[in-house]
């Protein structure tokens, strides 16, 4: 069974400017690519795990989300960090969008995860409750500082 570091996008991965579907608002909080690296090194898959309800609501579609999906992996790539896989939610409610745990739990069933042995990053506490109720063994409320969450690896 392999083991992830599951993460939030908005507000976890990129600075949270309100639905963030363009190349220039979208901007990499420091540290990110430092944790994921170090994550990558000790084995752990990088998923990331996303409530995207501004398509739900019209103010992006698919197909933006899709390019800056495109843009956010390629990034991690240059800086040699591999994501695993990407799960969103584009819909105002249901069993996928946190703090349901359905999207963890299908990553889980994707890759034949431990799920007791992975990590969740996120900073809004649905985030948190979502990855507490798939079983997530640590789990942090980011709020601006990757530090501790580097020593838990």
């Amino acid at each position: 069974m392999a083991k992830a570091l599951f993460l939030d996008r908005d507000g976890t991965i990129n600075r949270d400017f309100g639905y963030v579907f363009r190349q220039r608002d979208f901007s990499f909080i420091p540290g990110i690519f430092e944790l994921c690296s170090r994550a990558q090194k000790l084995g752990y898959l990088l998923i990331v795990i996303t409530n995207q309800s501004g398509i739900a609501r019209g103010y992006f579609t698919e197909e933006d989300y899709v390019s800056i999906t495109r843009y956010m992996v390629s990034e991690f790539a240059v800086r040699g960090i591999c994501i695993t896989d990407i799960i969103h939610c584009p819909e105002l409610e249901g069993h996928m969008r946190k703090p349901a745990a359905g999207m963890f739990l299908l990553a889980q069933q994707r890759h034949d995860l431990d799920m007791a042995a992975c990590i969740s990053v996120g900073d809004k506490q649905r985030d948190v409750e979502a990855a507490q109720a798939a079983g997530c063994g640590k789990n942090f409320l980011f709020q601006g500082s990757y530090e501790d969450i580097l020593t838990a690896l």
